[in-house]
């Protein structure tokens, strides 16, 4: 068994899409000897901002404290400026960055696959094992 310890971790996503994440939480609240506290910002919990300025700096406030982002990458994420910044993020700051392929995609975003230190399916012992692996 795994030493058990709690990972911190953001999980990027297109909130158009919030089904992809809300089934990934369930996942990973679900792993067995896995513990983890979540750093996203997902729509029900979104960052009280005004300003394109303001929920920059504070994504930059919650993946500074993770060990490692995470990334549902259907290919919406091509497409999303704010996906985009949170891998800009995470590689300024070091972090790395572990992508999602969602359940029948065969495509992955470039951006995605260059970022990511490992691109896993979706599946719950690859995420963990993936997070396991590379959380600093």
């Amino acid at each position: 068994m795994p030493d058990l310890r709690v990972y911190r971790l953001f999980i990027s996503h297109a909130w158009i899409h919030n089904d992809d994440y809300y089934r990934l939480v369930e996942m990973l609240k679900n792993a067995n000897h896995f513990l983890w506290h979540n750093y996203s910002v997902p729509e029900h919990e979104p960052l009280l901002v005004k300003t394109t300025k303001q929920l920059d700096e504070g994504l930059v406030l919650q993946i500074r404290p993770t060990q490692a982002v995470i990334i549902i990458s259907g290919m919406y994420a091509a497409h999303r400026k704010w996906i985009q910044r949170e891998i800009e993020i995470a590689q300024e700051m070091n972090k790395p960055i572990i992508g999602i392929k969602p359940w029948g995609n065969e495509r992955i975003p470039i951006a995605v696959q260059n970022a990511a230190c490992e691109m896993v399916g979706w599946n719950t012992t690859s995420i963990v094992d993936a997070i396991r692996r590379y959380s600093l």
